[in-house]
């Protein structure tokens, strides 16, 4: 449920612990749809499971704790199944990155809370750590579709973007999971992971219902133009 991963189990008590941890995801996930980010409750989730308090934290020793396992968890799974239509789809730069693009709504529309966790509002007073699943998702997510892109650009876009239009030390991050690419086309990424994430943040939050019957009929429309725009 919710895009919670379960891993690898070896032994009846790993399997047990494996299906508590992932009980634990779920009520929390649930915790946050109905009363938002802060919402995120362990001892809330320790009284609906009927555990003491002192048991679920040896699950989780603090809400961060389970707040960022619950994001680098969903977004491997997001990461995942979006590499995973890329390498479906027919080898060509723009049916991959049309592939990709159906891939982040589909799973947004299945997993809502887990896209509003990684996308959304923030959960109060939490800071995510530098590095960790969450991050190396992150990266994963960020390096494909920058990947992509440079695939489907059939030109040097000419905005003049500098590196030093980004953050310090970005430069070497998109080194590492993308390769050697310009600025403009980092740039031009972005503008594309933007037109892809606002349709799919409007419907996420019910906005979009309201004034198309179809909005995956606009959300396609709007894939076909982008790639149409690269070349």
């Amino acid at each position: 449920m919710y895009g919670v991963k379960v891993p690898a189990i070896t032994s009846r008590r790993e399997r047990l612990r494996a299906e508590t941890t992932r009980e634990i995801m779920t009520i929390a996930l649930r915790q946050m749809a109905e009363a938002g980010p802060g919402g995120i409750s362990l001892r809330g989730i320790a009284r609906e499971m009927g555990m003491t308090a002192r048991a679920i934290y040896s699950y989780f020793p603090t809400r961060d704790d389970l707040v960022t396992a619950l994001i680098g968890d969903l977004g491997a799974a997001l990461a995942d199944a979006l590499e995973s239509a890329r390498d479906a789809a027919p080898d060509d730069p723009g049916e991959r990155l049309l592939a990709w693009g159906d891939a982040l709504r589909d799973w947004s529309l299945s997993n809502p809370q887990g896209f509003r966790l990684i996308y959304g509002d923030p959960v109060p007073g939490y800071r995510a750590p530098d590095d960790g699943p969450a991050a190396q998702a992150a990266r994963r997510i960020c390096g494909g579709l920058n990947r992509l892109v440079a695939a489907a650009c059939t030109a040097e876009p000419d905005d003049g973007f500098a590196w030093s239009d980004f953050p310090a030390g970005y430069r070497s991050k998109i080194e590492t999971e993308a390769g050697d690419l310009s600025p403009a086309v980092v740039a031009l990424a972005l503008r594309v992971w933007g037109r892809m994430h606002g349709l799919v943040s409007l419907e996420i939050h019910g906005h979009l219902s309201a004034v198309a019957n179809d909005p995956g009929a606009i959300y396609r429309a709007e894939l076909r133009n982008l790639v149409a725009s690269l070349g």
